[in-house]
């Protein structure tokens, strides 16, 4: 179908990405090492090495999955996307899918930066700003149907700023960041002079799921719990401090978006927040997602009829995760999106192309 947005996929960062930083950072570049297949890491046996940490750690307390470097063999025995296609380093047949899929546009997240790796502000300024040129000439060079968001070095808000006007001029369409970055709930007033910022230069703020959080991510262990905890639950989090705040009347021109974590949650969490603000009960309707600009990223096979008894019909949207394998990838929502029989295909079409168009603003 012409014009369907892919809301969400993914790049897989690529060893020449970091070619980009400046010649004094190099030398603290990421590089990848590789394990023996027969260790507890098994075929996910290539790591990126940053700061004196590995990424993934793909097992224990304090691990987290990432499908990054592309030098794991289990990433390497992947048949159904190719490695040029997942790093974007030739934009082919990552084209050539989008076409096979019917896919007009794709919006592309990061995978390496979906974890919090460093609290080094001068590392991190130097990683956020080699991924931002790194993704701004190659999705140029996609002739408008590769989009990126861009990330930010949160640790130096000065250059956070900085980088907000980069990813402007450089044609990102949003500004991405996890349900807690750090130590902060994106309600936490410590965020105002970005939001100000990105409200100025008109782009979204893309709250993807994400191990943005240390000390979640310390506690659980992945080989136990997965990524619910650690990953999943963070957009939940902010989404109930940002309404519960008030914060879209602080900042009424942000639009903001809830990726990746599914809908269904949206119920509970309004929910939770009638019991709690029981005297701002009446707000918590669909009209909430009109009035604050929030935007929600479903799935293919959820319950879409019930939930729009909560969440306003223009304020879904949907991606596939393509570049992922995890369970949030879904390579054919449009077919399963358009067999469906128990919505119009009015709603369909907000669904996959005119929702994400504005959220974007495409």
């Amino acid at each position: 179908m012409a014009g369907v947005i892919d809301a969400d996929t993914h790049v897989i960062e690529s060893v020449g990405m970091w070619d980009l930083m400046d010649e004094a950072m190099k030398p603290r570049r990421p590089v990848v090492i590789k394990t023996p297949t027969n260790t507890s890491y098994g075929t996910t046996n290539a790591m990126w090495l940053i700061d004196g940490n590995i990424y993934p750690r793909p097992g224990g307390k304090g691990g987290f999955f990432v499908a990054t470097p592309s030098a794991q063999e289990r990433q390497q025995a992947r048949t159904d996307i190719s490695i040029p296609s997942r790093e974007m380093t030739d934009l082919r047949p990552r084209i050539k899918d989008m076409d096979d899929l019917n896919i007009a546009t794709q919006i592309v997240y990061p995978t390496l930066f979906l974890v919090f790796n460093t609290k080094d502000a001068v590392l991190e300024k130097a990683l956020c700003h080699a991924y931002n040129q790194w993704m701004a000439k190659v999705c140029a060079e996609s002739g408008g149907r590769i989009r990126y968001v861009a990330i930010l070095p949160l640790h130096d808000m000065n250059a956070a700023l900085e980088e907000v006007h980069f990813a402007k001029v450089s044609g990102a369409v949003g500004i991405f960041l996890r349900g807690i970055e750090d130590e902060y709930s994106l309600a936490d007033p410590f965020f105002f002079p970005l939001y100000e910022e990105i409200s100025k230069v008109k782009l979204p703020i893309c709250i993807h799921t994400g191990a943005g959080c240390p000390a979640f991510t310390s506690v659980v262990n992945v080989t136990i719990s997965s990524t619910l905890p650690q990953v999943r639950m963070l957009p939940l989090m902010a989404f109930r401090d940002i309404v519960a705040n008030r914060i879209p009347e602080k900042f009424p021109d942000l639009r903001w978006g809830f990726i990746e974590a599914a809908s269904s949650w949206v119920p509970y969490i309004l929910h939770a927040l009638k019991r709690l603000l029981v005297e701002r009960a009446h707000e918590y309707t669909p009209d909430l997602f009109k009035e604050y600009n929030l935007f929600v990223a479903c799935e293919a096979d959820e319950d879409i009829p019930y939930l729009l008894n909560y969440i306003d019909e223009d304020h879904l949207y949907i991606g596939s995760d393509y570049g992922h394998t995890d369970p949030s990838a879904e390579a054919q929502m449009v077919a399963t999106l358009r067999g469906r029989e128990d919505m119009s295909q009015e709603v369909v079409d907000k669904i996959l192309i005119d929702n994400a168009k504005v959220f974007y603003d495409l």
